[in-house]
């Protein structure tokens, strides 16, 4: 069996992936940013432990949808009052990084469906004995009932 990578094995092809001198030079708040919230939804959903339970999240294009129109709602708010207080900023873009989050997932996704990249290493596609409660095994039991 042939092991997937994410990245060609081209020398001259891996060059086209800059993820520092684009992604990190570019876009180092937002990099940031989805990282802590990444952290505080693993926390929330996982204990802590580093992985995605993909099962509970199959939603992302209405997810993405609807953190946008949050974001645009919270824009035109700041824009007819006054602009916003540090707090209210905080939250504006952890709107805007829970969105380019929801984005990520879904391109990664697509990626691994369409384009023949490998599972991303945190990813789980099904329960795993040990690592989930009673309650999520529920919660996948009335998702799997409801695709039937």
């Amino acid at each position: 069996m042939t092991m997937k990578l994410t990245l060609p094995t081209d020398s001259a092809k891996r060059k086209e992936y800059g993820l520092s001198s684009f992604c990190d030079d570019y876009f180092p708040a937002a990099l940031v940013g989805v990282a802590r919230h990444s952290f505080h939804a693993g926390v929330k959903h996982t204990g802590g432990q580093p992985i995605h339970k993909r099962w509970l999240s199959t939603d992302h294009a209405d997810c993405i949808r609807r953190h946008l129109l949050d974001l645009k709602d919270m824009q035109a708010h700041f824009e007819r009052t006054a602009p916003p207080t540090e707090v209210e900023a905080a939250l504006l873009c952890q709107e805007a990084d829970a969105l380019a989050w929801r984005a990520l997932a879904l391109s990664q996704e697509l990626h691994e469906k369409f384009d023949g990249a490998p599972l991303a290493p945190a990813a789980r596609l099904q329960p795993e004995p040990g690592l989930h409660t009673a309650a999520e095994m529920r919660q996948l039991e009335q998702v799997m009932e409801s695709l039937r």
